[in-house]
């Protein structure tokens, strides 16, 4: 009798260690299984982007549409959320723990957490509508004006941030939620044209080598402020008037302008001094002027909307 209790009970906590096992085996298996579909998919992910930059490749418009990565970025971390949302469930279920109740709950914190996010749902639908919208594109100058007012470099444009980097090569992280209203200068920068006269009588030819010189002097010292290299144009003389001038075409980093307008007009002045002693700065006018002009866009209409 003895004996055959003890076989009851042996028999009992063999089946019982039978099942843990398969259960611990069966949770071990699909973490593994989660595991690797989630490195599989973010290593396709990223294989996509860094192969768009080949040449000739189906993938070459990620590349030509760069705000096209942060849609791909997105989908995928919406299907790796997924994975690791269904594994912990099915996890849980091995424990005991109604898959359906699970679910629910899952809603209803996901409701409250949405609630109390207000300003994270803010930042995801006003990036998506910059996206979408093409309020401006990665590596666009532009001016974002809302809380503050920023003018950098578009880095990123993120669900949360839209990454820039500013004047002074710090990059800037703008909540999607703050931005009113976005301003692109065309071509990535300001048209400076400063218009300097030329002294009567001199060899014009002469004057213009001149001041081509000082305007590329200028851009080797201040490239950061200067992004390209200045162009000059030949002498032109107004068709009413008696005088000639040569016109130098500056690409400047938006509100810098102050360096054409002391600098380099200061330059031009004492170049030409020797031609003219009466030379003055008022001979060297400084103008701005788009030759592009692409329309603002202003997401805050969906921020009223939320």
């Amino acid at each position: 009798m003895n004996e055959s209790v003890m076989g009851r009970i042996y028999g009992h906590f063999s089946g019982h260690d039978s099942s843990t096992a398969t259960r611990l085996l069966l949770i071990i298996a699909l973490a593994l299984v989660a595991h690797v579909a989630v490195r599989t998919i973010r290593s396709l992910s990223e294989w996509i982007i860094i192969k768009s930059h080949a040449a000739n490749n189906p993938f070459r418009r990620v590349v030509q549409k760069p705000k096209l990565i942060t849609i791909h970025r997105l989908i995928v971390s919406g299907i790796i959320f997924a994975i690791y949302f269904f594994a912990f469930g099915l996890i849980l279920q091995e424990f005991g723990v109604n898959l359906t109740a699970y679910l629910a709950s899952a809603s209803i914190v996901g409701l409250a957490i949405s609630f109390g996010s207000q300003g994270l749902v803010q930042d995801i639908v006003i990036g998506l509508t910059l996206i979408f919208l093409n309020a401006m594109d990665v590596g666009d100058m532009v001016e974002i004006a809302g809380t503050t007012n920023v003018i950098g470099r578009v880095e990123e444009i993120g669900l949360r941030f839209t990454k820039l980097t500013n004047f002074f090569n710090q990059t800037v992280l703008v909540p999607n939620r703050t931005i009113a209203n976005v301003s692109r200068f065309p071509h990535g920068g300001v048209d400076a044209y400063a218009d300097a006269w030329l002294p009567a009588g001199a060899d014009q030819q002469k004057i213009v080598q001149i001041i081509g010189s000082a305007a590329k002097g200028l851009w080797m010292q201040f490239g950061a402020i200067i992004l390209s290299e200045p162009t000059v144009g030949r002498a032109e003389t107004p068709s009413e008037g008696g005088w000639s001038f040569v016109r130098v075409h500056f690409k400047i980093w938006p509100g810098q302008g102050n360096l054409i307008e002391t600098t380099f007009r200061q330059q031009v002045v004492s170049a030409m001094k020797p031609f003219d002693a009466a030379y003055a700065d008022w001979k060297v006018p400084v103008t701005y002027r788009a030759i592009e002009i692409r329309q603002s866009v202003s997401p805050a209409a969906i921020r009223q909307a939320n």
